[in-house]
């Protein structure tokens, strides 16, 4: 199993991780058998509000979007969806809650995933398989649990 990631930076942020470090992260995170593809936009404050609004009804940034594709059953696709996340948001984000940008990055990247591939936290029970499920990645990784407190 393999994931094809394009990254699109629409962002002027310039303290971005690699793209060897989203391909990574996404491949971690990737809990298929089939090769996939994935779209991860980065953007500033502007497109996320934007987005935001139109699809979850909330007017303000957001860390991660995400766009799962689900192509017309007649229609063969592998592209499991996209990805938007916001730069600044990221970086204040870690900022706050004491963590390495890079960490954060990585976690956004992993939650994001996790979502485009059916997982959620809408209650207790989803939210405490998919964080455990998030930590297990990103220990895998060398990165320290993201829902430790830091303060």
């Amino acid at each position: 199993m393999s994931v094809d990631v394009q990254i699109q930076v629409a962002s002027k942020e310039k303290d971005l991780p690699a793209d060897e470090d989203f391909i990574q992260w996404t491949q971690a995170a990737l809990q298929q058998k089939e090769d996939v593809s994935v779209v991860i936009r980065i953007v500033d404050e502007d497109e996320s509000r934007q987005l935001n609004l139109e699809y979850r009804g909330k007017d303000k940034p957001t860390n991660v979007l995400s766009f799962p594709f689900e192509a017309p059953p007649e229609v063969p696709s592998r592209h499991l969806g996209d990805l938007v996340i916001c730069a600044p948001v990221v970086a204040e984000e870690a900022v706050r809650q004491g963590k390495p940008l890079r960490h954060h990055w990585a976690h956004m990247v992993v939650h994001g995933m996790l979502h485009l591939q059916g997982y959620d936290h809408l209650n207790e029970e989803e939210a405490a398989r998919m964080e455990s499920l998030e930590i297990e990645i990103l220990q895998n990784g060398g990165i320290p649990d993201p829902y430790r407190e830091t303060a």
